[in-house]
């Protein structure tokens, strides 16, 4: 999600000790390598689709794995947060590792924000978001722009873990963030972070709340619209742009009335596809060379955020995070 600062550090502090407590008791089995095989990467699925501890899907009924109904003090935490849940998992980087220079294109991530709760930690590991870094201390929460291109690095000879949590908010989540401390952007000598003690025994189930749709079967003009002038405007100035809002007018004025006419309905899936298809040529003719102001390339942003999700007559869930990766190769020189 593109935030308006780098990051945000909500006014809440986790006790990172009964969290790392509880990671220890996972076992070292419980953890995977990272689906894209970033060296030193490992994640530990806390939610995924279906409670599937093995799925790395992101679109899909999100629901518990079985090492999160392991850790009753973790599920406290996200409860305080108040947020509907979706993927969740613990992320470590082994000693030296990092995570490369990204930024999350992918359609899951335009309306989700990325909480980060450090549970093992090093003063030195340094978090990189745009022009600014930040040290996130244990028990911290966080949330950062994860539009803008981002990379940690964990330079110290120990392990480096944190909860990693996506969410689509809530009120409540969101008036946690306003009383945020926006490091580089005001004056927080004043601010204090609550410290968080559950009442009353952990042990009992935490009553938290979990992502039930999360792709469209087809995708309202309305969000289509949405999507695509997202993209356009941060396409970086080239001869090609204007052919390029062109078709995109024509194609939103084109799904618009396919919609009219048909709305979800598969009677009009044919229609849509053969849409999509013509407005996929376009852009592949005149669109390659588009780049946007965060580094990408705009024909893998259209085609993870747009072209692979409008429709579910091939993808009933969008792309997975291979599939993203695939999409983003090439992009290197720009990050």
């Amino acid at each position: 999600m593109q935030l308006q600062v780098p990051f945000v550090q909500l006014p809440l502090r986790f006790d990172a000790d009964r969290l790392a407590a509880e990671v220890a008791r996972l076992g070292d089995d419980a953890w995977r390598e990272h689906p894209q095989k970033y060296p030193g990467n490992y994640a530990l699925p806390l939610i995924s689709v279906d409670g599937d501890p093995a799925s790395d899907a992101i679109a899909g009924p999100m629901q518990p794995t079985e090492y999160l109904q392991r850790c009753p003090y973790l599920q406290h935490a996200l409860a305080r947060l108040g947020a509907v849940w979706g993927r969740t998992r613990l992320m470590k980087l082994a000693p030296g590792a990092e995570v490369t220079p990204h930024a999350d294109i992918n359609y899951y991530w335009r309306d989700r924000v990325r909480v980060h709760v450090p549970v093992l930690t090093h003063p030195e590991v340094r978090f990189i978001c745009g022009d600014s870094e930040v040290n996130m201390a244990a028990g911290e929460c966080w949330i950062f722009d994860t539009w803008r291109p981002h990379r940690v690095i964990n330079p110290v000879a120990q392990e480096r873990i944190h909860l990693v949590a996506d969410t689509v908010g809530s009120e409540a989540f969101w008036g946690l963030a306003e009383r945020g401390r926006t490091p580089g952007h005001g004056d927080f000598r004043d601010w204090r972070m609550e410290e968080f003690d559950p009442a009353g025994a952990v042990e009992a189930p935490a009553n938290l709340a979990f992502e039930a749709i999360n792709v469209p079967q087809v995708m309202t003009p309305w969000e289509l619209r949405n999507h695509l002038q997202f993209i356009l405007d941060h396409v970086t100035p080239h001869s090609h742009t204007a052919v390029v809002q062109r078709q995109a007018a024509r194609f939103i004025a084109n799904w618009q009335a396919l919609w009219a006419r048909y709305g979800e309905s598969r009677d009009g899936w044919p229609a849509y596809r053969a849409a999509l298809d013509a407005f996929a040529r376009h852009m592949e003719t005149y669109g390659e060379a588009l780049r946007l102001i965060n580094g990408m390339r705009f024909l893998a942003t259209l085609r993870s955020m747009v072209l692979g999700v409008a429709l579910a007559d091939r993808h009933e869930r969008p792309l997975t995070d291979e599939q993203r990766l695939q999409a983003e190769a090439g992009q290197g020189a720009s990050r």
